[in-house]
Order: C-alpha cells, then structure tokens, then sequence
C-alpha cells in the first residue's frame, strides 16, 4: 500500500471542494505533493482555463480524489473519470495511506444509526479514558483529524464515500443494517451493498467484523473475508432492556445501535458494567427520534433524518396514538407499508414536493390531510390536538422522505419544527 511518505512525486485532482474536499487539499499541500488540480462543478470560479486545466490533469494524475456524492456518470469529466476509474480514492483512503503507530480505527456504515452508533462508542471511549476521535461523514473530516500514536478513531462511512474507496482498512468495521436508500445515485441494491462490504476487504486475520442480519452474514462467509467475524445477535437486547434507563436509546430504532456498540466497546476492552452506566448517560443526536417537547400528556418527536420509509417504519412501530407528518422529496423505489402500523396512526399531514405519491400510498390505509408545508401540518395538528380526546398522543416529524425540496437539510427541516412546535403550544397550550 502507498504512504502518505511517497506520495510527494505524485499528481493529484481534487474534485469537489466541500468540507471533504478542502481537508484533503490542506492534507496535500502539507505533505508537498508534486502537482494539485482542482475542480467544483459549483465553483464561481468557472472558466474555461480552469476546466482545461483540470481535464488535463485528470488524465495524468496518479491519483484522482472524489468528493462523497459527485455522481461520475453524470459528471461532465465522465468519459475521463471512467477511463481512470482505477485511479479514483477518497479521503479516507489517504488517511488509511498514513503510518500512524499503534492506532485503532472502527468504521461503521450501514443504512441507518450509523451516526448514533459512532457517537455512543464515542461516548463509551470517552468515559472509560480512552484518546478518541470522530470524523468521516460525522463530525469532521478525516484528514483533518490529528490522530496520535494509540489513538482510537470513530469512523461513520456512507456508502458515497465507499463507493470509491479502494484501500480503507479498519481495525474494527460494522455493517449496521442494509435496507433500500441511494438508489438513484447507486443504481441497483447490489452496487449499494457492495460499496459497504469494502470495510471488510482489506481487513486482516487480526481485525475484527461486525454483522447481525442473517444474509448479510452469509454473503461475508461466501466472500472468504479474513477478518475475525462477531455475529451479533438482536434477541439479547430483551435481555439487557432490564439495565438500561436510557429512554432515548430504549426504543425500537435504537437497538441494533446499542447492540453494536456494546459488542465493539467490549471487543476493545471495555467492562460490560461501565458500557452500560455510559449508554445510561448517553444524550441522543438530534434529529434521529428525538423527544424534544412534552406538553398535556403531548409528546413532541423529530425525527427529520428518516429520509425514507425503512428509517420512519421504526418511529411508527415504537408509538400510538400518532399525528404523523409524512412528505418531502421521495427516495428511488421507495414504497410505503403500513401493514402493521396504521393502528399506531391518528392521522397523517403531507408536505413537500411529492403530495401525489405519498396520498396515493396511504389513501384508504389511514386518516390524512394535505397540508402542502410543515408550518400548515403543525398548525393543522395543534388543532387537532385541541379537539382530540385521547389521553397521551404523539406528535412525529418523521417524513420518509429527502428534504432538499423545501429545506436545505435534514437539519434545517428539523430545527423548524422544533421552532413552530414551541410557537403554536405556547398559543394554544
């Protein structure tokens, strides 16, 4: 494998100069590489020596650096990029290249709670005095991380960024779950798995590898990977619901999160006592079902990171009594069941781009309500609530849905209910 010590007779192109991107240009320039190029198809400064200049470079470089979500066959150096395909890494390939002494990596990837698994072996690491770090697609960029001997480095990896990488090698790597996401950008669900068993390719006879799900376990034993595979069973969360108080991480979308965490603290050392007195103390992400406000037996939950109906099928399995807020713009081939859940339901308020799918895949299921936006679903619910007679209820932003139609982030999307939900109970409670 080469090291970041060789890479200084070496040409590069950047593309993409996001937070990613830009890391990995301060990494470059500070191991003095030959030659740097870079590109942003969102750039202002477009010119046409700028593209010349890249494009020239793209069919040089050693290597090529793309940024997580630049989708190549629809980029407009495709045919070059293709060419070179085997010439493309990521920046977690480059902080892979690096000889760093004695460090561990863990890197979790996965559909869904990667970022709450990241953050609670984070936590777990902290407590017990471990020197930890968190970075990748949560927290900050990897290469921006400044990882010392005997380090631990808490890695969360999308399959964007897998996609592309070639030589990531985790000292422990976990697939969390794989369900259907990404599929306009990944094509088929077998590119999508693909792109996540890349954590275990490079592993050695000394590192270990994460699975729960039965096929998934089976497709790692077919491939012959070498690591040292821990099979994680879902059944022994029963057993320890009895010692956990955390009320966050004791519903239904977090226990493969809390199963995971646990196997991978104890694989590292950590006492099975003190894992479970840090997952108590443990405060949830926001935006990944969180209980934000209660009000008269109302309890308000945003869950605005359910960007498609696998995520949202959790927050409705784990509830009743439900006023649902549902819409935003649809994932590739995603589809709405709710067999089993339109029980937990009162009624639903759709918003967003997509009205017409989302009313045609609940129509004759449950109650709804077109509500076009989420400032007119709170509102519509708030005087739901006044003429409701249920004894406790449930107010959900979980929309099953991307938010890029009407917001710029899952993050914004979130913030804002939280902001109108606080408004209308301070009216109307």
């Amino acid at each position: 494998m080469e090291t970041s010590n060789s890479l200084s007779e070496k040409i590069f192109a950047v593309y993409g100069l996001g937070l990613s991107g830009r890391s990995v240009l301060k990494f470059l320039k500070k191991t003095k590489v030959k030659k740097i190029s870079q590109w942003d198809d969102n750039n202002k400064i477009k010119n046409k020596i700028t593209f010349n200049i890249f494009s020239k470079t793209l069919k040089e470089a050693d290597y090529i650096i793309v940024s997580p979500g630049i989708d190549i066959k629809k980029s407009k150096f495709r045919s070059i990029l293709l060419k070179r395909k085997n010439k493309i890494i990521t920046d977690l390939d480059l902080f892979f290249m690096q000889k760093i002494k004695k460090h561990k990596s863990i890197v979790i990837t996965g559909t869904n709670g990667k970022s709450t698994t990241c953050k609670l072996i984070e936590h777990i690491l902290k407590k017990n005095k471990k020197d930890v770090f968190l970075g990748g697609n949560i927290g900050k960029p990897i290469l921006d991380l400044d990882i010392k001997k005997n380090s631990i480095v808490v890695i969360e990896a999308s399959s964007f960024q897998l996609a592309y990488s070639k030589l990531i090698k985790p000292s422990y790597a976990a697939i969390i779950n794989i369900s259907k996401d990404h599929l306009d950008w990944h094509q088929t669900m077998t590119n999508y798995k693909q792109s996540k068993f890349k954590i275990f390719i490079n592993q050695h006879k000394d590192d270990y590898a994460f699975l729960n799900n039965r096929k998934l376990i089976s497709f790692f034993k077919k491939r012959k990977f070498t690591s040292k595979l821990k099979i994680i069973k879902s059944s022994s969360f029963q057993v320890l619901k009895k010692n956990i108080t955390n009320e966050y991480l004791l519903s239904k979308p977090n226990e493969e999160n809390v199963l995971f965490a646990i196997s991978i603290s104890s694989t590292l050392g950590i006492k099975k006592e003190s894992i479970l007195k840090c997952i108590n103390s443990f405060k949830g992400l926001p935006h990944r079902h969180e209980i934000f406000y209660k009000k008269k037996k109302v309890t308000f939950i945003n869950d605005s990171k359910a960007t498609s109906f696998e995520s949202t099928k959790h927050a409705l399995k784990s509830n009743k009594n439900i006023f649902w807020i549902v819409g935003g713009l649809r994932k590739l081939r995603d589809k709405i069941s709710l067999r089993g859940l339109s029980q937990n339901i009162i009624k639903a308020f759709i918003i967003g781009k997509n009205l017409n799918y989302f009313e045609n895949q609940i129509r004759n299921k449950i109650n709804y309500k077109i509500s076009n936006n989420l400032k007119n679903a709170t509102k519509h619910i708030f005087n739901e609530l006044i003429k409701s007679k249920k004894n406790e209820s449930i107010v959900l932003l979980s929309p099953a849905s991307a938010s890029y139609d009407q917001f710029n982030n899952f993050v914004e999307r979130g913030n804002e209910f939280k902001k109108l939900v606080k408004k209308y109970a301070k009216k109307h409670f």
